[in-house]
């Protein structure tokens, strides 16, 4: 049997880096993420905009960790609430998306007054577990006890990984979080070293992970590298699951750092570029809905129309009536234009008292990266 790989005790921040190798991606990376900031700050209220995108990062994220809900089933879930019908382990899959969701945006709110530090780290972690699986596991607070990681049950001599004891946490974090106020070299060097180590720590008893990469866009903001906590890099962690977790692996096994931080560059230049990519689309449709419905429906309401389905792309028909700030019997004839124009899908037609559910297939194939409906 494969003994476990232990928490490189000591062993943070790296003392040495092997630069020359970490250069030829530490330019790119940064221009990369440039070039998708420049996008952002284009996009007229992009957390509107691109409201898909992060829940699609909620979606990956959660992945990672075993759920199988996707975005399509969220949004769905979301629009039609308790009364969808579905299996408790996939009510449980989405709710735990839902909360990462509110947990972001509950950050977002903190760092306006504080910088990134362990209070915001704890109340994060805090609304992330609130009434979901793991619930009942210390939720904002630091484990007490050791835990390891591993296949589902193992004991712990038959873990891949065993973090730092948890008499260790204190300190262990309090470190954490002075570097992440220390002036490094580069700063999405740093910023891999901080996700890399705060994963390696796994301060909690559950939930670690998705608060581990949640971290990176609200790191990004704060730092000053994006204007606003939306870069979404879940997708490649995903899509090369086995290889990031053997490279944070290496990290305290064979102290992989260099390896570690040119995996983490080479997944910010890609997602960058497809961030960008994706943005740049929505951007595009929202102009293209915006000059056809001016055009075709001459409304005083258009914008808002436009807001509430690009950032509801699966709502139901009495929520439009209800909460797009229009009359209500314009926006039944204006949602009544949109279905007979083609811009919406109808996924239950409304009959009686139930109402009907739209999707706004467009918005979502971008997000997705593929045809859905």
């Amino acid at each position: 049997m494969v003994s476990p790989v232990k928490y490189h005790l000591g062993g943070f921040p790296p003392e040495v880096l092997d630069w020359q190798a970490l250069i030829p991606l530490i330019g790119p990376a940064n221009a990369a993420l440039a070039r998708y900031d420049g996008t952002l700050q284009v996009i007229p209220n992009a957390a509107v905009l691109l409201s898909p995108l992060m829940t699609q990062e909620a979606v990956l994220s959660s992945k990672i960790e075993g759920t199988q809900a996707t975005m399509g089933e969220v949004l769905e879930f979301e629009a039609e609430g308790d009364t969808k019908v579905l299996p408790s382990e996939k009510r449980d899959d989405i709710e735990e998306i839902l909360n990462y969701r509110q947990a972001i945006h509950h950050a977002e709110m903190l760092l306006k007054k504080l910088p990134i530090c362990q209070r915001v780290v704890k109340e994060t972690h805090k609304v992330l577990m609130q009434g979901v699986r793991g619930h009942k596991k210390a939720p904002g607070e630091y484990r007490k006890e050791s835990n390891w990681i591993g296949p589902p049950g193992c004991s712990i001599e038959e873990a891949k990984f065993i973090p730092i004891p948890a008499n260790g946490l204190p300190d262990a974090m309090s470190k954490w979080e002075k570097y992440i106020h220390s002036e490094p070299k580069d700063r999405l060097v740093q910023l891999a070293i901080l996700h890399a180590e705060f994963e390696a720590l796994h301060p909690f008893l559950d939930g670690n992970g998705r608060l581990g990469r949640m971290l990176i866009p609200l790191f990004m903001e704060k730092s000053g590298l994006l204007s606003g906590p939306m870069f979404y890099i879940s997708a490649f962690f995903e899509k090369n699951r086995d290889e990031y977790y053997e490279r944070l692996l290496a990290v305290s096994r064979n102290s992989g750092w260099t390896q570690w931080v040119a995996y983490f560059l080479e997944a910010i230049i890609k997602q960058a570029e497809e961030n960008q990519r994706k943005a740049s689309s929505i951007l595009g449709l929202y102009e293209k809905k915006k000059e056809d419905f001016q055009r075709s429906i001459h409304s005083l309401y258009t914008i808002r129309m436009l807001d509430f389905i690009f950032q509801r792309p699966i709502f139901l028909s009495t929520d439009f009536i209800t909460d797009a700030e229009i009359p209500p019997a314009t926006a039944r004839r204006l949602l009544q234009l949109l279905r007979n124009e083609g811009t919406l899908t109808t996924i239950r037609q409304g009959s009686g008292r139930r109402a009907g559910i739209y999707a706004f297939s467009e918005l979502l194939n971008i997000a997705e990266g593929e045809e859905l409906l």
